[in-house]
């Protein structure tokens, strides 16, 4: 059971919270090696799968094209985005104090807001660019352009950084004085509005307004962009061809699902009913599972990818 531990002293009656307690995803003792174990071979594997990726794609000339230079671009962020929760997390299954600062908190959760954005802009480019090499190959090295591919990746890292600073600012205007345990496993938005002592509507606005117009915009890109690459496959006449198109975009579409299926269940919704046991299940899935997957998804369903790892061993 974990105990509000006394924060600094400001005057008689005004205290600042210096650190936070995490609950964490349970309180029971006898889960906590089990979970350490499951939860630090799931890292093991996306640190393995992730970089095992980009040495491959990096290695192999034949997998130099835009499609596998966003690839490589959403593996260095699923290695970054799952290293930002799992050692704290793994650490946490084994001491008894889950205590962290006030300012390694903040910067978790920026850290967290960074790379949340930037995967959901980069799996839209990735469709962006599906829909470039489907729908029009002819135009296609025209159109995807070396110059066009890295201004499409930074811009979905400045989308990130831009999204995480909004919210991080909104978080530093806070003051925190009462109750410092977070019902969570990271640090993250929501659950620490609910301990600010100033008023927080303003930031659950812009944080639910936001969140909205990000998860709307990149998902209607997606799926506009499936729209089209679709109809266009159907009008295919080769059967080997037409396979070849889904089999690509089979994958991507998976990884798109399992994303915005998990994060839309956790942020857009208004923070009334905001349900923190059911949240932290499905935050397991998109700070830990997820980047575990992409490559999985991506080099089990993909021929090129494949050939590339046999051709490296």
């Amino acid at each position: 059971m974990i105990k509000v531990s006394k924060s600094e002293s400001r005057g008689d009656n005004d205290t600042v919270v210096t650190h936070f307690l995490f609950v964490g995803l349970t309180d029971r003792p006898e889960s906590q090696v089990p979970l350490f174990v499951v939860f630090l071979v799931i890292y093991v594997l996306t640190l393995v799968g992730n970089l095992g990726m980009i040495v491959l794609i990096r290695l192999d000339p034949r997998l130099h094209t835009p499609m596998y230079f966003f690839l490589n671009n959403l593996s260095v962020v699923d290695v970054c985005y799952s290293s930002v929760f799992a050692p704290r997390m793994l650490v946490d299954f084994l001491v008894e104090s889950h205590r962290i600062s006030y300012s390694a908190c903040l910067t978790q959760a920026f850290l967290f807001a960074v790379f949340i954005t930037t995967e959901g802009f980069l799996l839209a480019v990735m469709a962006y660019d599906r829909y470039a090499a489907i729908c029009n190959p002819l135009l296609y090295t025209a159109v995807m352009t070396k110059r066009v591919c890295i201004c499409l990746v930074a811009s979905s890292y400045a989308g990130g950084f831009l999204n995480a600073l909004t919210h991080t600012c909104g978080l530093l205007r806070l003051s925190f004085c009462g109750p410092n345990v977070i019902n969570h496993y990271f640090c993250d938005f929501p659950p620490l509005l609910q301990l600010a002592c100033s008023d927080s509507h303003i930031n659950e606005a812009v944080l639910s307004s936001f969140s909205g117009v990000i998860a709307f915009v990149t998902l209607l890109i997606v799926l506009v962009s499936y729209m089209y690459i679709l109809s266009t496959i159907l009008r295919i006449r080769s059967a080997e061809s037409r396979h070849k198109a889904f089999s690509t975009c089979a994958s991507h579409f998976t990884a798109v699902i399992v994303f915005y299926g998990t994060v839309t269940f956790s942020y857009v919704q208004p923070s009334s009913s905001y349900a923190q046991e059911q949240e932290k299940v499905s935050a397991v899935f998109y700070t830990l599972v997820v980047p575990m997957l992409n490559p999985l998804i991506y080099s089990l369903r993909n021929k090129e990818v494949k050939n590339a790892l046999k051709r490296a061993m």
